[in-house]
Formats: C-alpha cells, structure tokens, sequence
C-alpha cells in the first residue's frame, strides 16, 4: 500500500517503482494535490500560478498528466505517427519537488531565467524556467498578462540534449519580470 511518499522533502526522490500502479497514481496524485491543486499559496514570487485552461476551465488533470508523463512519438504500422504521454518515472519521482523550488528554498542551487518563445499556435510568450542546477531538475512557467503563470511542465533533465538545449536557452534570457 502506498501513502509513506507524503512526507518526502527535496532532495529525496519519491519510491514509487515497487508500487503497484494504483499505489504509484494514490501516492502521487496525494501530492499533487498537496503541493499543487488544494496550495492556496501557490505561488511563485507573489505570482498566482495556474493549471493551463482548457474550454476556459482550469485542468487539473491535464497538468497532473504533463508533470507525471512524458510526451512520445508513436509510429503506426502504415507510417503515420501520432503524440501520447505515458508515465515517467524521473519526472514522477521529483513531483514533490516543485512546490520546494516554486518557493525557492534552494536559492544556491537554482537559476531563475525568462526567455521569449514561440507556442504552438505561434504566438511569443515569455516562459520563465526554474532551472535546479544541482539536481538537473526544470520548471517551465508561461507568464500571464494579469501578474500570473501557468505551469507548463517540470522534469528530470535524464536526457543526453536536455541540459545542453536548456544552457542554450539560458543565453537568451531577457529580465524575469519579478
């Protein structure tokens, strides 16, 4: 039975690999709750941060998808290839983590950097990375117009370019504006 990863504090990782996948999802979706959906607090430097909306509802789920899967490419047997999100385990394992960096508890370990970007309908927006330089661990936020984020995403970086794509962003970083 799960329910012992609650009380985990950064820089532990959560043990969620010997769980079973109902004990694994109760234990995470705890802390999610916790740190994240029920936190009035939520915020990163007095800025509210959100779920992204979609049909103009916050989605929870959504965001609980996008810091505990990953996005693969799946190729079809006749060519075509379509995006899903399974479950990551380096990403699941540092849930617990986020609230910790939203707060900056770690100041010496963190750099805090905002970059503009293009999203994926095209439009620039400002994305402001917590960067763990320490644990290799990212937070991206997307900047609102009324003094908010959204929270996009947080993860391991366990990837060979992950790390090398994110010091090259960090050279086009523009103020934070907080």
């Amino acid at each position: 039975m799960g329910g012992f990863n609650i009380l985990k504090v950064y820089p532990e990782i959560l043990d969620i690999v010997g769980l079973s996948e109902r004990d694994r999802h109760y234990d995470l979706q705890a802390i999610f709750k916790r740190d994240i959906e029920d936190n009035s607090d939520f915020a990163f430097r007095a800025w509210r941060i959100y779920p992204i909306k979609a049909q103009g509802e916050a989605d929870m789920g959504r965001l609980f998808k996008h810091l505990t899967c990953e996005e693969v490419i799946v190729e079809c047997e006749d060519g075509t290839k379509y995006s899903k999100r399974v479950f990551e385990v380096a990403r699941s394992q540092r849930l617990h983590w986020i609230n910790h960096h939203i707060k900056e508890k770690s100041p010496l370990n963190i750099d805090v950097f905002t970059v503009e970007e293009k999203d994926s309908k095209k439009r620039k927006v400002k994305k402001t990375y917590i960067y763990d330089k320490v644990e290799k661990y990212v937070i991206v936020l997307e900047q609102q117009r009324t003094n908010a984020f959204y929270l996009l995403t947080a993860y391991h970086l366990n990837r060979e370019y992950g790390e090398k794509a994110l010091l090259k962003k960090m050279k086009k970083r523009i103020a934070t504006p907080l």
